[in-house]
């Protein structure tokens, strides 16, 4: 990260919250619904379903965004300082903004969704002691408890309005325990010893555990690490011996290395396809169905069970 840049919002957000930045437009000053500012798609997505009409959203990072490196410009600081609410995923999964939201969270509700989930249930971050693998949404069960700390959060804010959250919460859960059960099922296609799952970064170990997969990365957790020579030697020594059809390239990380690893299959007299791309860290465009958080995960499954059995070659 640039160290000057981190040091002007720094700077920024210190006189933003002294009160130096105060100023809304008319049109704002006459809209007294609840302003909530959210990181990553996935949880923009919650907010704008619990929340419904009665709220204003705005969602930080768009179609293809990796929030790893997300640094925050000076336009998310006065968002964010202008915010009611602030739902981030926490588990320093947004790494470069986590000093402005921890002291934001000092005057104001700021809540790290990730971090109200029971540690029990969340899976170790090697490469750091005592940290947690940020990616909660690819267990859906798991992001279920994201949707009922938004509707909490919402009904606590604005209790006016907290019967529609309510209602709009146990819709939405209805339809992710339903997405829930498709997963499950499409899963359940793949004889076990084909469901190995390997991607560009350790995104999916949510996604493993819950649904079955053998779950390799050739970057860790973060994708501030890097992937050397070694770690595509080995991956592609275990394609080789496992004989694995297909691997996948993801919407928010560069290909380059998916691309040297079916090199390094190749080189070994196998043939490895791209099976496709995957949304991990960030959602589809606005307007189609990866855009949502249930289009993503369907598109996901369906794709890797598609090009594990042969199906997609894309």
């Amino acid at each position: 990260m640039n160290r000057i840049h981190h040091l002007v919002l720094a700077i920024l957000l210190v006189s933003v919250i002294a009160g130096c930045s105060n100023s809304t437009s008319a049109a704002t000053a006459s809209d007294d619904r609840p302003r909530v500012v959210t990181t990553i798609g996935m949880l923009t997505d919650i907010v704008q379903i619990v929340g419904g009409e009665h709220i204003r959203v705005r969602g930080l990072m768009g179609a293809g965004v990796d929030p790893h490196l997300y640094v925050a410009s000076e336009g998310d600081v006065e968002a964010l300082q202008n915010a009611d609410i602030i739902f981030y995923n926490g588990l320093f999964l947004e790494a470069q903004m986590d000093s402005i939201l921890k002291q934001l969270g000092e005057r104001k509700r700021v809540v790290a969704v990730g971090e109200t989930i029971d540690e029990g249930l969340l899976l170790p971050w090697a490469a750091y002691a005592d940290e947690y693998d940020p990616h909660i949404w690819f267990d859906v069960q798991l992001w279920m408890k994201a949707v009922e700390a938004v509707r909490d959060t919402l009904v606590e804010a604005d209790s006016a309005n907290a019967e529609q959250y309510r209602s709009n919460a146990a819709r939405y859960l209805q339809e992710l325990a339903e997405l829930d059960a498709y997963v499950k099922a499409e899963a359940a296609r793949l004889p076990a010893e084909q469901r190995v799952l390997i991607t560009a970064h350790d995104a999916f170990h949510y996604f493993g555990r819950a649904y079955g997969f053998d779950v390799r990365g050739l970057q860790g957790i973060s994708t501030a690490s890097e992937a050397g020579a070694a770690d595509v030697r080995s991956l592609a020594d275990f394609i080789t011996e496992r004989q694995i059809h297909a691997i996948f390239v993801e919407s928010s990380v560069p290909v380059r290395n998916v691309e040297a690893l079916q090199a390094a299959v190749r080189s070994r007299g196998r043939d490895v396809v791209i099976g496709g791309e995957l949304f991990s860290d960030a959602m589809g465009n606005p307007g189609t169905p990866e855009g949502t958080y249930v289009g993503m995960v369907r598109h996901n499954i369906d794709t890797i069970v598609g090009a594990l059995l042969g199906q997609s070659t894309d």
